[in-house]
């Protein structure tokens, strides 16, 4: 793996824009079948999951997050953060795969055939490579919902959870009602913070883990974890946000409340890049803004440009994970194979300047 700050164009035959587990799946699947693939990535590898809480596990088995039909090993059943990372570390690094990490995507132009991507490196260099085919598996990781709300871009409000040591002793008020909200207000509680999970829905949502809810309901309960189920947030000041029950807006409402708090997590989920697939040429349907996608080649509208893994699903991002995002990568890189071969296109020698 590594970096191309070359200003000059490189070519290859496939190009696959994210290396997460299903970026990575269609590049190993594409270089099986003689594909040139290169794979370009804003952070570094499987980025999402470096940016995962730092004593993640992960809701799956190992087998199930496997790509390259190389196994993962694992200490226990549910693989943690750290296992996965070293996984898909050694899994690039089997099938030498030519990544591109810290290297953004600024432009795409062309069509099939002919797609021109040009990039801007962490260290402000530019690079352009040409490729006959394009795959978009970019995830959803990086842009984070938003409260809209006053207040929300105050320093001690965050939008991701890391880990709860520095917050021992700390005032914490949680937004959210999910897996994500529910693990760090466990994870808070129990290093000391005090917490009040603060959520929309008169109940906590259902696809809270099946082991985990027990554990955040007791808490709850017993009053260790303070709870304001179907309450809106309408402002986060300094040191405090202030909540009302659903429905009640404006002023200071009937039944609003203070919530006095040292730091914010408002953990509501996660969105695609749509405007970056929109000027890539890609439309959607009405049905909850899903980029159109041929099921049976993963091909979108544009011809030649391929999507993969949760960007697929549009703002449905509950539907597509690992365990079966992954396994696009094979049906693209065979679609790729019989187009390059319906063409006439021999694969591609990449030019010097490339590195891998």
């Amino acid at each position: 793996m590594g970096t191309d700050t070359s200003t000059e164009t490189t070519r290859w035959d496939l190009i696959v824009i994210g290396a997460g587990p299903t970026g990575l799946a269609t590049a190993i699947e594409a270089e099986k079948l003689g594909i040139s693939t290169l794979v370009i990535e804003k952070g570094c590898l499987v980025n999402s999951i470096f940016h995962y809480p730092t004593s993640m596990v992960f809701f799956t088995t190992s087998e199930r997050l496997e790509i390259g039909d190389i196994p993962m090993t694992a200490a226990s059943a549910k693989p943690t953060r750290l296992e996965a990372l070293a996984y898909y570390r050694k899994v690039a690094q089997h099938y030498k795969l030519n990544v591109h990490q810290y290297e953004r995507v600024e432009r795409l132009e062309g069509g099939s055939g002919g797609f021109c991507v040009q990039t801007k490196h962490a260290n402000g260099r530019s690079a352009s490579y040409a490729a006959r085919k394009l795959v978009i598996a970019t995830g959803y990781y990086d842009l984070p919902n938003r409260l809209g709300v006053p207040g929300e871009e105050q320093p001690n409000v965050f939008h991701y959870y890391k880990e709860a040591h520095p917050f021992a002793g700390s005032r914490v008020v949680v937004i959210g009602g999910k897996n994500s909200a529910v693990d760090a207000a466990l994870e808070l509680f129990r290093h000391g913070a005090q917490v009040t999970l603060v959520y929309r829905r008169p109940q906590l949502s259902s696809s809270v883990k099946y082991w985990v809810r027990p554990d955040i309901e007791n808490r709850i309960k017993a009053g260790e974890i303070a709870a304001r189920l179907g309450y809106q947030v309408l402002e986060i000041e300094p040191d405090a946000v202030r909540i009302a029950p659903l429905g009640e807006s404006g002023g200071e409402p009937a039944g609003g409340e203070r919530l006095p708090a040292d730091f914010v997590f408002a953990l509501i989920g996660y969105h695609l890049d749509f405007n970056f697939l929109e000027a890539a040429g890609v439309r959607f349907q009405a049905d909850h803004q899903r980029p159109i996608c041929d099921p049976q080649t993963c091909e979108s509208n544009v011809p030649g440009l391929y999507l993969a893994g949760v960007v697929v699903g549009g703002r449905q991002t509950g539907e597509i994970f690992i365990e079966n995002g992954r396994f696009h990568g094979k049906i693209i890189a065979e679609h790729v194979r019989r187009q390059l071969a319906k063409s006439g296109a021999a694969a591609v020698i990449p030019r010097a300047g490339s590195r891998s």
